[in-house]
């Protein structure tokens, strides 16, 4: 072999195959997510509410207690002070008895669920309805619109509160004795969700308005597209960031609101007690020592709260385009 004979260059290395593209990949990639690693408050507050949520759902199986089966009640263990005993005693409370001997902190996980299904129930039906009529509204405009927008601004004008306790008052009137108890529930899912539907109308109905003069919205009327087939399809989509913005902290305030009405004795059954049916129920015995029984749901309700209404707040600037 030759001294001037070079040798071959090194084979070259193969590209790196492109990562696989899929929603999760999209969401760990988008601007939204990478808003929310950014901020330890939100990164709190989500862990805080996802938390909650976890311990209310998994609550019959996780609960140290049930705390609504009389047959397991005792009303020696009434007032009993928070970790008093021992963790290995056949009565340990961690959060104290109520005055009925019930664990604290079992009928926080119960109550919580009861706060939660009303809170995520009637912002639903809140959104449904307010999504429906703001669509209705801005698209066709003309006298369904001023019809719409009067009801709307009507009922901006009083408080929430005022107008859920009417809607309340007005359907167990009508619902026969013997099946109060059983839709009070129901009742109160329809009272907070027909007192909170105007927001929604009147975002919807404004987006709805810049939306239909665009062109996708121009073409689909010349192709023949029904209507219904334009809001549902086309414009619907693109005013879904404004709505989950105020879906979740719609959210935060229907939780507040039901625990307001269960406070004053309007709200959910004592058979299925609320946060604020337990708050309720604690500050009777607050200025006699029993302090338990009311701070620690209290306590639940403001994180539980604070929580979502901080995810609200993060929600509406990470989906604002002009702070990105």
């Amino acid at each position: 072999m030759s001294m001037t004979e070079t040798t071959p260059p090194p084979p070259a290395t193969p590209p790196a195959p492109p990562r696989p593209e899929g929603p999760l990949r999209r969401f760990l990639d988008s601007d939204i997510f990478y808003s929310w690693k950014r901020s330890p408050v939100t990164i709190l507050a989500t862990v805080t509410a996802l938390t909650l949520i976890l311990i209310a759902v998994l609550a019959p199986w996780i609960a140290p207690y049930d705390p609504f089966n009389p047959a397991s009640l005792n009303l020696m263990d009434g007032f009993t002070p928070p970790a008093s005993q021992g963790p290995f005693s056949d009565n340990w409370f961690l959060m104290g008895a109520d005055n009925q001997g019930r664990d604290v902190l079992s009928t926080i996980m119960y109550g919580s669920r009861v706060s939660l299904f009303v809170g995520f129930m009637a912002t639903l039906f809140a959104m449904t309805m307010g999504v429906g009529l703001g669509l209705t509204a801005g698209y066709n405009g003309g006298m369904i619109d001023a019809i719409i927008m009067r009801i709307a601004d009507i009922q901006l004008s009083f408080p929430a509160i005022l107008i859920a306790l009417l809607i309340f008052g007005v359907a167990r009137g009508l619902i026969p004795a013997n099946q109060q108890e059983s839709m009070a529930i129901w009742v109160l899912i329809l009272a907070i969700g027909l007192s909170n539907w105007a927001q929604f109308a009147r975002t919807v109905r404004g987006a709805t308005m810049v939306e239909r003069e665009k062109d996708y919205v121009s073409a689909a009327r010349i192709m023949g597209v029904h209507p219904v087939l334009i809001l549902l399809r086309h414009i619907l989509p693109n005013v879904l960031g404004p709505v989950l913005v105020i879906g979740t902290i719609g959210l935060a305030l229907a939780i507040i609101e039901e625990a307001t009405l269960s406070f004053l004795g309007v709200g959910v059954p004592p058979t299925q007690p609320s946060l604020g049916t337990l708050i309720r129920i604690g500050q009777q015995y607050l200025f006699s020592g029993e302090w338990w029984i009311l701070f620690f749901p209290a306590v639940t309700l403001i994180l539980l709260a604070l929580s979502v209404n901080l995810l609200g707040d993060w929600l509406r600037d990470a989906l604002n385009p002009k702070l990105r």
